[in-house]
């Protein structure tokens, strides 16, 4: 374990009242409508899910309301608890759990025993720091519930069962010289259309974990670090057990427990919900059709694009690879890349006899999800937030009650190098959302080239203060001219902005060093034009301070809060 790794947690105690402040960190927030890019459908929820109830039968406004969900939760539970936990004991023990987690499996096997659940697809080295941050969401509030006497454990549902391999095959961090890079295992071991559960690692993984401590610092916590990446990610092994793996070591001591969905006993107790889902395919599809329609009549946007037709199963092949059935004009499905047709009928039964040949489809998946775990709670981003608006029809048709989805914990870490510059020139992260065009404008402006920037802003002014004089002189004898005068204002005015953009840009060139700054800030805490989360993997974090920097993001993660959480380290 890194070096400042805490083996002996108890989550329970702080979960609820624990503020960021009150560990010491220094926290700022930002409402997500000043965050660009984010839907109404999304920040809508944010403001209110319980005012959208018709498209969240369950939405709760606060974490501390879902007890009330318990009873109905328990009493829809049907897949049997021992089989599940037998499945989960054997899983997690295979990738090294620690006693936190083995013990809370054996209190979900109590009947009394709820599940707070997220999920992500598995990345490489864990993926973008969103996982992370969603794992230890779950796990707080697994620790809130059972402060107020209910019985609950934390789970994290790994999407195993996804195909999209180049989307969790690359991990982007920030190098020694403060840079972002980043390193990607090959393509060729991931088989078109196979689940990323099937991708097995081969010897290129030791070349990309070469790659990447080759560019991270090489501090205090390396050794134990690539001791922990290596044990994780060798050679042999499931794409999806090292994630677990790696997971796990850093995480487990927080009694997390991880779910893979591909796993064959998992697969035989979700054979009659499958069966159940493809006997009622076309009620399904017609009631996700029509959802799809409510959401874009009220404005919104449907995330999953649904047809009358669709399937909510995969069905694989002898080769893993999955392919999506359709409806036919005869009443059959057939994949196009299959000559074989089935009746909805025939797949219900294919489905409970092999179960295996069978994946849920996204509107389909979470309810998978909590027919095999009594389910209270899940945590999503954006995206899932807007799939679940969809999905409840799913569960309606199915006769199985709607999970709440809550909005994930949403945060930026900002290190002290990045703190530095932004506090120079007196930067906030928002400031970074309109690009780093206006930022280095402001810098030049305001810091850079201060003098000039008033000389500027001055001579426009007396330039326009006299053409103003000039056009009341004009207008008085003939009219015309001042309309000619107008036009001669606007070329005055775009060659003065062309002159300002050269000078903007001549300064910052003569301070390479303030713009090298002002580049790896946005790289580091804006990357791409989107939130560091969403790129930046854990590794960046780990090889600067240890695994210290998992107990503050624990610490940082706010369960009342829907805002976006800047945490200065």
């Amino acid at each position: 374990m890194l070096s400042g790794a805490k083996t002996n947690l108890s989550t329970a105690e702080p979960a609820c009242y624990s503020t960021p402040e009150e560990s010491g960190l220094r926290v700022e927030t930002i409402p997500f409508d000043r965050i660009p890019n984010q839907s109404r459908l999304f920040l809508d929820y944010l403001e209110d899910p319980t005012a959208l109830k018709k498209f969240y039968p369950s939405a709760v406004r606060f974490h501390h309301e879902l007890q009330q969900r318990v009873p109905e939760v328990l009493s829809a539970h049907q897949a049997d608890r021992a089989q599940v936990c037998d499945a989960l004991e054997a899983m997690n023990k295979r990738w090294n759990a620690g006693e936190e987690t083995l013990r809370n499996i054996q209190l979900l096997r109590e009947s009394d025993c709820v599940a707070v659940v997220s999920g992500q697809q598995a990345g490489l080295f864990t993926g973008p720091l969103y996982t992370i941050y969603k794992a230890l969401a779950a796990v707080k509030l697994a620790g809130c519930l059972r402060q107020r006497n209910t019985k609950a454990v934390p789970v994290f549902w790994m999407a195993a069962e996804d195909h999209d391999f180049a989307e969790v095959a690359n991990a982007e961090f920030i190098t020694r010289d403060c840079q972002l890079s980043s390193v990607e295992v090959p393509p060729v071991i991931h088989g078109e259309g196979q689940p990323v559960g099937h991708v097995v690692l081969n010897e290129s993984i030791d070349d990309v974990v070469e790659q990447l401590f080759a560019l991270l610092p090489n501090s205090e916590f390396a050794d134990d670090m690539k001791a922990l990446v290596r044990k994780a990610w060798q050679p042999g092994r499931g794409f999806v057990d090292s994630f677990a793996t790696m997971m796990t070591s850093l995480l487990g001591s927080y009694g997390l427990i991880f779910l893979d969905p591909l796993d064959a006993d998992l697969k035989k107790l979700a054979a009659p919900l499958y069966s159940a889902a493809a006997k009622q395919a076309a009620e399904i599809a017609t009631a996700v059709e029509q959802r799809s329609k409510e959401l874009e009549d009220a404005g919104y946007h449907a995330q999953v694009m649904a047809t009358a037709n669709s399937f909510p199963l995969f069905l694989h092949d002898e080769s893993g690879a999955r392919h999506a059935l359709a409806r036919t004009e005869k009443g059959k499905y057939r994949a196009k890349d299959i000559d074989a047709e089935y009746t909805s009928d025939e797949l219900a039964q294919l489905a409970l006899e092999s179960p295996q040949k069978f994946s849920p489809n996204v509107t389909l998946r979470a309810v998978v999800q909590d027919y095999l775990l009594p389910t209270i709670a899940y945590y999503g981003g954006a995206a899932e937030i807007a799939y679940f608006a969809q999905t409840g029809e799913v569960y309606r048709v199915l006769g199985r009650p709607v999970t709440p989805i809550l909005p994930r914990s949403s945060l930026t870490m900002i290190e002290r190098h990045a703190s530095r510059v932004l506090e120079r020139y007196d930067l906030k992260l928002e400031d970074l959302f309109d690009g780093i065009e206006p930022v280095i404008t402001r810098v030049v402006e305001e810091y850079l080239g201060a003098d000039t920037a008033k000389l500027f802003a001055k001579t426009e002014q007396k330039v326009n203060e006299e053409l103003d004089r000039l056009r009341q002189e004009l207008e008085s004898v003939d009219p015309t001219l001042a309309g000619a005068l107008d036009t001669g204002r606007k070329k005055i005015n775009y060659q003065l902005d062309g002159l300002r953009t050269r000078f903007v840009r001549a300064q910052m060139g003569r301070d390479e060093s303030a713009h090298r700054q002002l580049q790896r800030v946005f790289e580091q805490l804006f990357p791409n034009k989107e939130l560091q989360e969403r790129h930046i993997n854990i590794t960046s974090l780990l090889a600067r301070h240890g695994t210290y920097v998992i107990e503050w993001i624990y610490n940082a993660i706010n369960l009342g809060s829907n805002e976006h959480q800047v945490v200065k380290l």
